[in-house]
C-alpha cells in the first residue's frame, strides 16, 4: 500500500473522529442548556401581562370604502373586526421557554393566542394588500403595509411591496425607515429582507 495514501487517509480519520466527537459534546451541553433554561422556565410564577405591547387596529383608517364587492377583501375587513375585539401581540423570535421564562409557565396558552392572533393580523393584512394593489390601489395597499410595518412584522412581501412603491415615487428615506425597522427585527427573515431593501436603496 503506498504509504502516503496510507498517511493521508490515517489524517482524515483523525479528523473526522474529533470532528464528530467535537460536535458530540456540543451537542449534549445545547442539550443540557435547553433542559436547564426549560426547568427553570417551569418554576416562574405567573407575571402580570398588563405591560405587553398590545396592538390596537385601526380599522378607521384602512380603505374598508374600496373593492368591499370583492368577497376576498370582504373576508379580510371581517377577519379585522373579529380581531379588532381580541388582545394581539408579535411575539416573534420568542420561543415558549423564553416566554415562560419572562412571563410564568401559567400565561403560556395566553401569549400562544395573541401570537397567532397577530400571525393572522398581518397575513390579512399582507392578503388584503395584494388584492388592492392588483386593482391599481397601491397607495391605499400603502397604508395596510405600513401598519404592518410599525407592528414589527416579519412578512418579507410587505417590505419588499412597500419598497417598491417607496421606491416608484423616488421616497428613499421612506426606505432607510423601512430597513432600520427591519434591522432590529426578531426573525429568522431579518437577514433576507435588511439585504433586499439595500439593494434597492441606490
Amino acid at each position: 500500500m503506498n504509504i502516503g495514501f496510507l498517511a493521508s487517509f490515517i489524517t482524515f480519520s483523525l479528523l473526522v473522529y474529533y470532528n464528530v466527537k467535537k460536535w458530540s459534546g456540543k451537542s449534549r451541553r445545547q442539550e443540557s442548556d435547553f433542559w436547564a433554561r426549560e426547568s427553570a422556565a417551569n418554576a416562574v410564577r405567573r407575571k402580570p401581562l398588563d405591560g405587553l405591547p398590545y396592538i390596537k387596529i385601526p380599522l378607521e383608517s384602512f380603505p374598508t370604502h374600496l373593492l368591499n364587492d370583492n368577497s376576498e377583501v370582504l373576508e379580510c375587513i371581517e377577519v379585522m373586526e373579529t380581531l379588532s375585539d381580541q388582545k394581539i401581540v408579535n411575539l416573534t423570535g420568542w420561543t415558549n421557554t423564553d416566554l415562560k421564562l419572562e412571563y410564568g409557565t401559567a400565561n403560556i396558552t395566553a401569549l400562544s393566542e395573541y401570537d397567532q392572533s397577530y400571525t393572522l393580523l398581518v397575513r390579512t393584512l399582507q392578503r388584503w394588500a395584494d388584492v388592492l394593489t392588483e386593482a391599481g390601489y397601491r397607495e391605499e395597499a400603502a397604508i395596510l403595509m405600513k401598519f404592518a410595518v410599525s407592528t414589527n412584522t416579519d412578512v418579507s412581501r410587505t417590505y419588499y411591496q412597500l419598497a417598491d412603491y417607496w421606491a416608484s415615487k423616488k421616497e428613499w428615506g421612506e426606505i432607510q425607515q423601512l430597513l432600520h425597522t427591519a434591522e432590529g427585527l426578531r426573525s429568522s427573515n431579518r437577514e433576507v429582507i435588511v439585504r433586499h431593501l439595500k439593494e434597492v436603496l441606490p
